[in-house]
């Protein structure tokens, strides 16, 4: 070794993720340069070494959430918290008893199920609000319950007309009942919403990424841009300090997108700092099952999802066609069967080589198009926290409206893997938890109405937030792995996560996560 290193970590089981055998890591300016025992930890220490005994911990390669939200979905988790209502009652009495904020009532992460099967209705809350305005977030993000004061501080009075898949729903009077569903309508909300202050703003995506860290997490991939004014704020935060995680953000592509907005992401790839960068641009196909935007090859059991979230899916394929020749990389939503099918057909007439796509969420796809994903060379980007929104017996509104036959092939995890496909994990928080122990759990033993079939083995979920993670990058030679000339981004668990069961995984103990050589948490 030519130069002592930074920071050695020793006391070791040293995983690559595969198990090395080796129980030292020696990294200098942010990268792995070389791997030993503890004679070599000796050798190798300098009089400016930091020196960190893990006592037998696993080290890991860094785990990478593969799909998340951490500045856009601070804007979602603002509010009154919403997730543990289980019925209409309990949501009423949260409601009567909500903070107001600027004289507003903001909740978030309501979950569908709490209206058990009733159409979503202002009507059903409106006599708790005492007049105030009121503005519901529901759990998946693409769909929301205003009140009537808050429609009518928005000027929503009847319905409209979208580029994209998006709708005011309304009685047969044309009416709002308040439910928004899809960002278009749900984005007309926004001007009179009560502002977060920016040093809010600031201070809460810090503690965020903080507690990210905590659970060992090093990298994320955004798949947002957040707002125009967020690589300034990343870049005010590195002006102060480190980022405690990695970022890697994908602006949203709609449906209307000109030519001069496809050059302009162009040009917006691999603009970054230190820690964060932005890289690839994502895409919805459609929306949620729940809310009966999901694009399936049959509607629903309301009659609901027959259309795609690009009104034009032709244009999509343009648009992915375009930024593909330039050498850019795309993710793309797609829940229901037919939003898949269409992406792996556009895939397919790009040809082979350039850029690597992938495909964000897969809630339910048929066994035709399994095999399609590794013969494209298309990275599945899943999150099986998602399961626990459904139930084993399928009376969930997920299942319900999906039918039996389609609620049985949800979140084919294993399936893809058998099928030779990369599959990188992810959370979608805020729509799950952060919490990197329980995805990597929760993909071992799936809930609700993932069969446990579809589980994978304790390597399989660790490649996902890893190896394969790294893949749906395009970053396999740079991460994801313990190997020299490899980020330094780290992660120590007190127990093996491969190795122990899926309950003990999702609490173990993080004793050290480790961001470009950096340590970010220690226990």
């Amino acid at each position: 070794m030519s130069a002592a290193p930074d920071l050695l970590l020793v006391d070791a089981r040293v995983r690559t993720p595969e198990p090395s055998g080796h129980t030292t890591v020696a990294v200098r300016d942010g990268l792995i340069t070389a791997l030993g025992d503890a004679a070599d930890a000796r050798a190798w220490r300098g009089p400016g070494t930091e020196v960190v005994d893990l006592a037998g911990a696993t080290l890991t390669p860094g785990l990478t959430d593969a799909h998340s939200h951490p500045v856009w979905g601070l804007e979602m988790f603002t509010g009154t918290d919403l997730s543990g209502v289980a019925d209409l009652d309990g949501l009423r009495a949260a409601l009567r008893d909500a903070d107001r904020r600027d004289g507003w009532i903001i909740g978030f992460g309501l979950d569908h199920n709490v209206f058990g099967g009733r159409p979503v209705h202002r009507d059903l809350i409106e006599d708790v609000l005492g007049g105030a305005p009121a503005y519901l977030r529901l759990y998946d993000g693409h769909s929301a319950l205003a009140g009537t004061a808050a429609l009518k501080a928005a000027g929503i009075d009847g319905p409209r007309a979208f580029a994209q898949l998006s709708e005011i729903v309304c009685d047969a009077g044309g009416r709002p009942t308040g439910h928004l569903v899809e960002h278009a309508a749900m984005d007309l909300m926004t001007p009179v919403l009560p502002a977060q202050p920016y040093a809010e703003r600031r201070d809460r995506l810090v503690d965020l990424l903080t507690g990210m860290a905590a659970t060992g997490l090093t990298s994320a991939h955004v798949m947002d841009l957040g707002g125009p004014d967020v690589p300034g704020l990343l870049t005010a935060l590195e002006e102060d300090g480190e980022l405690p995680l990695r970022l890697r953000l994908a602006p949203w592509c709609m449906p209307g997108v000109s030519e001069e907005e496809l050059e302009e992401f162009v040009r917006l790839q691999g603009r970054g700092g230190r820690l964060w960068a932005i890289g690839g641009v994502k895409f919805f196909m459609d929306g949620t099952v729940e809310g009966g935007t999901a694009w399936l090859e049959h509607a629903d059991c309301h009659g609901r999802g027959t259309d795609a979230f690009w009104p034009d899916p032709a244009a999509y394929s343009a648009a992915v066609r375009r930024l593909h020749r330039a050498g850019v990389g795309t993710a793309t939503h797609a829940i229901g069967d037919a939003a898949v099918r269409h992406v792996l057909d556009t895939v397919e007439t790009l040809g082979t080589g350039g850029p690597r796509h992938r495909i964000e969420h897969i809630e339910t796809v048929p066994d035709d198009q399994l095999g399609r994903f590794a013969a494209l060379g298309v990275v599945a980007s899943m999150q099986p926290p998602h399961t626990a929104y459904t139930r084993a017996d399928h009376t969930d509104e997920w299942s319900r409206r999906l039918g039996e036959g389609r609620a049985a092939r949800a979140w084919r995890c294993r399936d893809l893997r058998d099928a030779g496909a990369h599959l990188a994990l992810g959370s979608d928080w805020p729509i799950a938890h952060y919490d990197a122990r329980q995805v990597l759990a929760t993909a071992r033993a799936p809930r609700g109405a993932a069969s446990a079939r579809h589980g994978l083995t304790g390597p399989m979920a660790l490649e996902g937030m890893t190896t394969h993670a790294a893949v749906a990058a395009g970053e396999e030679r740079i991460a994801g792995r313990i190997a020299p000339g490899h980020r330094a981004d780290l992660t120590a668990f007190a127990v093996d996560p491969v190795e122990a069961p899926a309950d003990e995984t999702a609490n173990a103990p993080i004793r050290l996560t480790v961001a470009g050589g950096r340590i970010t948490f220690r226990s």
